[in-house]
C-alpha cells in the first residue's frame, strides 16, 4: 500500500510539474507557478524524482523563453542531477537524459563538479540509436524529446536529422495507436527536421494530437515546445 501511495504521489507531482512548465510556455509566471517544491525528507525525494522524469524539460521555459527559473525549483533540479548520476549499467536513454540535464544547467552558467558533461567531446554514445528500426527510433526519440531543441547539436539530434522519413512514419504509427505521448514527442522532433514529407500534414497531425491527448500535461508540454520551436533560441 505504501509503495502504491508513493507511486501515485510521484505521478501526481510529475503532472503538476509538467502543468507548471506548460503554463510558463503559454505565457504564465514560471517563477511563481505552483510555488517552490520542498527539498526535505520524503517530499524532497518525490520532487527530485519528478524532475528526473521530466528531465531537462523541467527547465524548458528558461531554455526556450529565457524566463528566470524559480531558485527553489532550480535547487531541486540541481540536486536531482548531482544526487543521482547514471549507474554503469544504466540504459542509454537514462544516460542521455542525465547529459541533457547537465547541459541545461551549464546554459545557466551553473556548473557541476567534475568534467563538463555537456561538452561535445564528452557526450554519450549514440550508436545504439543509429541502428534502431524506425519503430524503436521513434520510441527512443520520444523518450529523449528534451533534446529536441532549436540549434541543439549532439549525436541524438544528428541521428534524428538523418532519418526524417522514419520519424514521420513513427509519428503516424503513434497516432494510429493513440499513443499521444509518443506522438507528441515525435512531432516535437519533426518540427526541427528537414526532409519531412509534405504528405504527412504535420501541423494538422499535431492539432489532432492536441485535441485527443492534450489534456495530459506531459503531452501538452511536448506540443507547446513544438509550437515554440521555430522561434526558439537556446541560451
Amino acid at each position: 500500500m505504501e509503495q502504491s501511495s508513493t507511486s501515485a504521489l510521484l505521478q501526481g507531482t510529475v503532472l503538476d510539474l509538467a502543468s507548471d512548465v506548460v503554463s510558463a510556455l503559454r505565457g504564465g509566471d514560471h517563477a511563481r507557478a505552483g510555488g517552490a517544491p520542498t527539498t526535505d525528507g520524503a517530499g524532497g525525494n518525490i520532487a527530485r524524482a519528478a524532475v528526473r522524469v521530466l528531465g531537462a524539460d523541467a527547465l524548458l521555459p528558461t531554455t526556450l523563453l529565457r524566463v528566470p527559473p524559480d531558485p527553489g525549483r532550480l535547487a531541486v533540479f540541481r540536486e536531482a542531477v548531482t544526487a543521482h548520476p547514471p549507474r554503469a549499467d544504466a540504459a542509454p536513454t537514462v544516460v542521455w537524459s542525465h547529459w541533457a540535464m547537465t547541459r541545461a544547467l551549464r546554459r545557466l552558467d551553473d556548473p557541476l563538479p567534475g568534467p563538463p558533461a555537456g561538452d561535445e567531446g564528452t557526450e554519450p554514445d549514440a550508436g545504439w540509436l543509429e541502428d534502431a528500426g524506425w519503430q524503436s527510433l521513434t520510441h527512443q526519440l520520444a523518450v529523449l524529446a528534451p533534446l529536441a531543441l532549436p540549434g541543439e547539436e549532439c549525436a541524438v539530434s544528428r541521428v534524428a536529422r538523418s532519418r526524417p522519413v522514419d520519424v514521420a512514419r513513427g509519428f503516424v504509427r503513434a497516432v494510429r495507436r493513440r499513443d499521444w505521448q509518443q506522438a507528441a514527442g515525435a512531432g516535437r522532433w519533426l518540427t526541427l527536421l528537414d526532409g519531412v514529407p509534405d504528405t504527412l500534414g504535420l501541423e494538422t497531425g499535431l492539432d489532432f494530437v492536441r485535441l485527443m491527448g492534450g489534456s495530459d500535461p506531459r503531452v501538452a508540454l511536448q506540443l507547446e515546445a513544438a509550437r515554440l520551436m521555430p522561434a526558439g533560441v537556446l541560451l
